[in-house]
């Protein structure tokens, strides 16, 4: 689309959705199978839009890997320290040509909100949200944005907050000299510039690590029925179900969608996967388990007789046979499983968080915090 260009900034780290982003950045986390900067350009590709440009920073081989194998070829540059929102859009100032909307590269945005945006000269987009204290808040009068304030520490529930995504003037963007896009409009305010605030249809942003579950879940509702693979004859699908290709899917197991299973898994007999649920590439996943309202990322192996409930696994874990996950009270999630953990048999993980390449032995209940690379005997 002419006259309109698409700066998206995916140098964060995401910090608070750790462990899963000590090895990747939170742009990279899949949902779906799909790293979630994967469905941004999707969003922004499918309004039209093909002067898009990539900031990135944190892990950034692993973005601009991911960057290169997709189908639309954009700019790249680099934030080299994390130093604010608006430091990220000094290092794509010689790209900037034209109207330009600012993406988050981390929040998933639906098409609609974004063609909203594009008619816009300055504005904001803005959602309600029950826990307004991670976001900047935003202040507002019959649609013109009055101030913003910053992760508040007092504000009622369901506040409007900002979603991270912008139109600007491309002269505003040539002469930045803050570091964060809330004092670049603080900045515009001060001298009387109008802002548009642009009420969002569907954004969603995961802060912490259950917020992937919710966030999986809105997003597998889309899902396209598609077997390949192998599946046995007496495997019952219900619902919207795909099955990646050389995947293989024992006899009565039972699979009720929606649900994505990726390339290459290995499904044994007996197993029950519920809704809600994505599974990688090459997960092996033993009898007699169940697994529903979770993700498991690639290379994961799950033994027989296991109960997996409302959990994120993260890459190249092994997990032994008997294994359970509890949802304890006050808690949205089960287990929360960094990268490469292995995990012994008749193991219980109640609501709680195990780090990257931890190791815990059988017979054990986990409902606490387990760092990074701890062996508990």
């Amino acid at each position: 689309m002419k006259n309109i260009q698409v700066i998206i900034l995916a140098a964060g780290e995401g910090t608070r959705l750790r462990p899963l982003t000590k090895n990747r950045p939170k742009v990279m986390l899949p949902l779906v199978n799909i790293p979630l900067l994967g469905h941004v350009l999707d969003t922004v590709v499918s309004c039209g839009i093909r002067d898009i440009t990539v900031v990135v920073g944190y892990k950034k081989e692993q973005v601009m890997t991911f960057l290169n194998t997709y189908p639309v070829s954009m700019n790249i540059v680099v934030q080299p320290k994390q130093l604010g929102t608006a430091d990220a859009l000094s290092y794509a100032k010689k790209f900037i040509h034209t109207r330009t909307l600012v993406i988050s590269g981390d929040n998933y945005i639906d098409p609609e909100s974004i063609r909203k945006m594009m008619v816009q000269e300055n504005a904001i987009l803005v959602a309600p949200h029950k826990k307004p204290e991670n976001f900047g808040v935003v202040l507002q009068e019959d649609g013109i944005l009055t101030d913003i304030v910053e992760k508040p520490e007092h504000i009622r529930c369901s506040a409007m907050v900002s979603c991270g995504i912008y139109t600007f003037a491309p002269e505003l963007l040539q002469s930045v000299t803050v570091p964060t896009i809330p004092e670049l409009l603080k900045q515009m305010l001060a001298s009387g510039q109008r802002i548009t605030a642009v009420l969002a249809d569907d954004w969603r942003d995961a802060i912490y690590p259950c917020d992937l579950l919710h966030l999986n879940n809105h997003i597998l509702k889309q899902t396209t029925q598609q077997i390949a693979g192998t599946v046995d004859q007496h495997v019952i699908l219900r619902g919207k179900i795909s099955i990646g290709e050389n995947t293989t899917i024992g006899p009565e197991t039972v699979i009720e969608g929606p649900v994505v299973i990726g390339d290459g898994c290995s499904i044994g007999a007996h197993v029950c996967i519920g809704p809600n649920t994505t599974l990688g590439e090459r997960v092996t996943i033993e009898p007699f388990t169940y697994i529903s309202q979770s993700i498991v990322m690639n290379d994961c192996s799950i033994g027989s007789h296991s109960r997996i409930v409302e959990s994120v696994i993260g890459e190249g874990c092994s997990i032994s046979d008997h294994f359970a996950t509890l949802t304890s009270d006050g808690h949205q999630h089960g287990a929360i499983i960094g990268d490469r953990a292995k995990i012994g048999p008749f193991t219980i993980v109640a609501s709680a968080v195990i780090g990257n390449c931890a190791e815990v032995c059988g017979n054990k209940r986990i409902d606490a915090m387990i760092p990074d690379n701890s062996l508990v005997m």
